[in-house]
């Protein structure tokens, strides 16, 4: 199991996006992955160290060295496979590469 956190602003509704998107499109790859939702504010290196991917809407200042991969996941947001088909083959890649 690949555990990813998804983040934005507000912890509402883009990051709930990704993490659906990402749950179904990776199921559909045939990997399996448990995506949490949550406020970019309220991200710890502590809570990092849970995760072996970080999906943020965008890439974000935290105030620490994020040590894990990062996907920034906003271009699934527009629901155009132009768009978010990059962002799910970089994510794959990283799974392939992580070998869990």
């Amino acid at each position: 199991m690949i555990n990813i956190l998804a983040a934005c602003g507000a912890g509402v509704n883009s990051s709930h996006q990704i993490k659906t998107a990402l749950e179904e499109e990776m199921k559909k790859r045939g990997y399996s992955v448990k995506v949490d939702a949550v406020v970019i504010k309220d991200i710890n290196k502590a809570m990092m160290e849970q995760y072996d991917i970080f999906a943020p809407i965008s890439k974000p200042k935290l105030g620490f060295d994020v040590q894990i991969p990062i996907v920034e996941a906003g271009p699934i947001l527009y629901r155009i496979p132009a768009m978010a088909d990059p962002v799910f083959d970089e994510l794959e890649g990283i799974i392939k590469k992580l070998n869990k």
